[in-house]
């Protein structure tokens, strides 16, 4: 829908806001996997909520959200998502270590 994505020198995204945020959020996978900035369990999914809640009320509460806020709940989405996706990793990873020792 090209009300709900970005426009660009009058080119329009092939994303949405809220996933052009998703994606930019996914480029702080590096700051997680080398320990630059560390979220624990609580944070990483109160990062996501956002997300959830705004996706949730416009589904059922006939409220519209404007692709600003679709660009930051969409990015706190990925930063969430990626600080997840290292603490999973990191447990996996402890898990696997303390099976081969």
């Amino acid at each position: 829908m090209p009300s709900r994505s970005f426009f660009f020198r009058g080119k329009q995204f092939p994303v949405c806001a809220r996933c052009t945020g998703t994606y930019l959020g996914f480029l702080s996978a590096p700051l997680f996997i080398f320990d630059v900035i560390y979220f624990n369990w609580l944070w990483s999914i109160l990062l996501i909520l956002p997300t959830v809640i705004d996706g949730l009320t416009q589904a059922y509460m006939n409220r519209e959200s404007n692709n600003i806020l679709r660009l930051i709940t969409g990015l706190m989405y990925g930063v969430g998502l990626m600080s997840l996706a290292s603490l999973i990793g990191r447990a996996v990873g402890f898990y696997i270590l303390d099976l081969i020792k």
